[in-house]
Order: C-alpha cells, then sequence, then structure tokens
C-alpha cells in the first residue's frame, strides 16, 4: 500500500508528487529565479498612452493571508507574492492588466497578464478547487496531470476533449502549452521545482505565476488565496461573499471547539520511507488541530516545514493518543496492520478512533480533500470537531473525513 506523505503533514504536493520536502533548495532561490525570468519577458514596457497611477478603493481586502498582497488602481492590480520563507525582500510582481486598456510604464521587472483571464494552464488540484470556488472552472484549459482531478466540470471537460493534460516537471508539454495560447500558466512554488523549465513559456509571451497558498501557516490564510483567484477573474465580489461566509462559519464552530477543557492527543501520519514526517507548529494542520479543540505533541515545534522523525520518537506518542488522523491512502484498519504490525500496539487502533482524509476519493484516485478542502477550511474544521468533540456538533456528517474500520 502506498501512501502520499503531503496527507500525513498537510503540505500539498502538485501533480504526481509524494513530498514537498523544504530542506533541498531555499525558496529565496526560487523567487529570484523566477523574477529573473519574468524580466526577460512580458514585463511592463512603455506605451503611447500609460494607464493612471492613482489608487482606487480595494475591491478585496487580505485578512489572513501572509503570501500576497493586492493593489488596485484605475485599470490594472498589482499583485505581489511574497517569499515568507527569505531573509531578502524577494518579491514577485505581476500587474493584471483590464482588456483593452494600456499597461502602466512605472512597474519595471514585473510580469503582465491580461484580465479577465480567459484561458488558464494550472499545475494543481489546489488551483481548479480555486476555480471551482470562484465559478469559473470553464477558464481551465489544460491540467498537469488529469488523474489528480476530481472537479465533475473539470472532469467533464476532460472527457469532451475542451481541457487537456500537458504534463509537469521535466514532463510537461511546453510546445502543447504555447499552442494553447492561455492567458497564463499558474504553478506552484515547491523548493524542488526546477523553475527555469518555464523559460519557455515566458519567452513566448505567456506569463507564469507562481502560486504559494500551501505555504500558508493558517487554513483561513491558505484558503483566502483564492482572492488571488478572483483578482485574475474580476470576479472579488462573488468570492469576497463566498469567503465572508464561510469565515463566519469557521469562527463559530472554532469558538465552541477551543472553549472546551478536554483537548483530546492527536497523532498524524505514517512513516514514509524510513521517516515519520510530522506536521509542525507552523503548519495550518497543526493550526486545524488547535481550532478543533486537539491536542497535539508538536505544536510548539517550529521548523521550516515538516519535522522528520523516526518511528521510535513518534511510537511513545501514539502508543497513547486519542485519535489517530491521515494515514495515507489506507482505507482499512487491517491494511495498516498489514503494513507494520507495531501499529496494532497504538491505543487509537485498539480503540478503532482511526480517521483518514480520503473519503472524497473518485473512482480514479482524486482526492477533493486536496481541491475542493483547500478553500472549504469550514468543511474540514467541522469534521475535525465532529471527530473529536461530537456533541458539538450534533448530526454532523463527515465530509472529507471517515473512519477506518
Amino acid at each position: 500500500m502506498k501512501y502520499n506523505r503531503s496527507i500525513l503533514t498537510g503540505r500539498k504536493p502538485g501533480f504526481g508528487k509524494h513530498a514537498l520536502a523544504l530542506r533541498s533548495l531555499s525558496i529565496g532561490s526560487i523567487f529570484i529565479l523566477l523574477a529573473a525570468l519574468a524580466a526577460c519577458k512580458q514585463t511592463a514596457k512603455p506605451a503611447g498612452t500609460t494607464t493612471s497611477d492613482k489608487p482606487v478603493a480595494p475591491k478585496t481586502n487580505i485578512q489572513y493571508s501572509k503570501g500576497f498582497t493586492i493593489q488596485y488602481f484605475e485599470h490594472y492590480k498589482l499583485l505581489n507574492i511574497v517569499n515568507r520563507f527569505s531573509d531578502k525582500t524577494d518579491t514577485l510582481h505581476y500587474i493584471l492588466v483590464q482588456r483593452g486598456t494600456p499597461v502602466p510604464t512605472h512597474h519595471p521587472g514585473a510580469m503582465v497578464v491580461q484580465i479577465p483571464v480567459q484561458k488558464m494552464v494550472v499545475t494543481s488540484s489546489m488551483h481548479v478547487g480555486m476555480a471551482d470556488f470562484a465559478e469559473a472552472a470553464n477558464v481551465i484549459a489544460a491540467v498537469a496531470d488529469d488523474k489528480y482531478i476530481n472537479s465533475p466540470l473539470v472532469r467533464k471537460n476532460l472527457a469532451a476533449g475542451k481541457v487537456v493534460a500537458v504534463g509537469n516537471g521535466s514532463n510537461m508539454n511546453n510546445e502543447l502549452i504555447i499552442s494553447l495560447k492561455p492567458d497564463l500558466v499558474m504553478t506552484m512554488g515547491s523548493p524542488d521545482a526546477p523553475f527555469n523549465r518555464y523559460q519557455p513559456l515566458i519567452g513566448a509571451g505567456i506569463p507564469v505565476m507562481m502560486n504559494a497558498e500551501w505555504l500558508e501557516t493558517d487554513p483561513l490564510g491558505r484558503s483566502e488565496w483564492v482572492k488571488l483567484m478572483a483578482a485574475l477573474l474580476n470576479k472579488e465580489e462573488l468570492v469576497n461573499q463566498k469567503f465572508d461566509t464561510l469565515v463566519k462559519e469557521y469562527n463559530r464552530m472554532k469558538a465552541l471547539a477551543t472553549a472546551v477543557k478536554e483537548k483530546p492527543q492527536v497523532v498524524i501520519g505514517l512513516p514514509f520511507k524510513g521517516q515519520w514526517f510530522v506536521p509542525d507548529g507552523d503548519s495550518y494542520l497543526t493550526q486545524f488541530l488547535k481550532d478543533a479543540g486537539a491536542s497535539y505533541h508538536w505544536a510548539d515545534v517550529i521548523s521550516k516545514g515538516s519535522l522528520a522523525l523516526n518511528f521510535e520518537t513518534v511510537a511513545p506518542i501514539a502508543l497513547k493518543a486519542d485519535f489517530w488522523l491521515n494515514m495515507g491512502n489506507f482505507q482499512t484498519k487491517a491494511e495498516i496492520a498489514a503494513a507494520d504490525e507495531r501499529y496494532t500496539r497504538f491505543n487509537p487502533y485498539k480503540k478503532g478512533t482511526l480517521y483518514n482524509c480520503n473519503k472524497r476519493m473518485n473512482d480514479i484516485g482524486a482526492n477533493d480533500y486536496w481541491e475542493s478542502g483547500a478553500v472549504n477550511p469550514h468543511l474540514i474544521l467541522a469534521d475535525l470537531i465532529a471527530i473529536f468533540h461530537p456533541d458539538l456538533l450534533p448530526g454532523h456528517q463527515l465530509y472529507y473525513y471517515k473512519q477506518l474500520q
């Protein structure tokens, strides 16, 4: 039985990636490289007519996310994607220019994107979830790997040939992407991603945008990246209303759960290639556990990513834990026991309090937890509260999680 390390730790991969190790390459180098590529093509150049630089009232406010900002001007928006993991001021700048208006000349080095985006290539199922949330999944013209897509609409478009798979990493089909003439390629920033692979696209005049929502440390901050998608689509009003609704619901349930006195101990994941990767104290998954009224052993250990521990370190915690979550792709207790007999000694195994986040997995193995879950943190929180404190949400039916039998 194979299982995905990202499911264990709360770090979400792109298509086909098992892990996002935050140690192999500095994120700063990624920002520097992508910014350099952006400066080569698709930069703001002088035009016959310039756009007024007069700021206007923002159509959206970023309250929870730390990874991006949006400024509004008369005919364009200035999007800044910030490198939170570098001491340097590495920031990617994008000018989102309304179609039919001149490109501003006073943001040298910024990559230009014509909005509203009408055709987009996405490289992560998270991006599909954001487009679905904005009720604009039809703008997706290509995905990296169709086997990781859960969205019924995008799957329908794949079957009809309206959406194509273009590959990822070294297998990305640049020629096919260029032939599609997309307004934007949205990619996912990860330390092991060779961003120079996008140079052919940028050289062909196709803007490439890095989406780093998976680096957020708060569930609401992570989901707020949907406002970036809204800015690209001119859908701020719709997305703001939907986001405000989910925030209210999230905070309502959080207030119930954090007030409880008894906080059950939770253990996360399974070993992966000899190491047990658990979320550190800055992981959005750790924040989920706190907000759901649970206790987590490594909640105060801050790192630059998941904690790589051995079995002997985690086992004493698992032996006494009340709940066990996110066991990769395992579907039953029998599968877990077959993987390692020692797991049967853990208290959650004996009590039957094992819950995995793969309830919404379709017939080809695409897990909606990674897709719509990224923009529906209130539904994930509701599941966790119902698991840890069922009396707080009587009658709640688990949406993303299921109990392993």
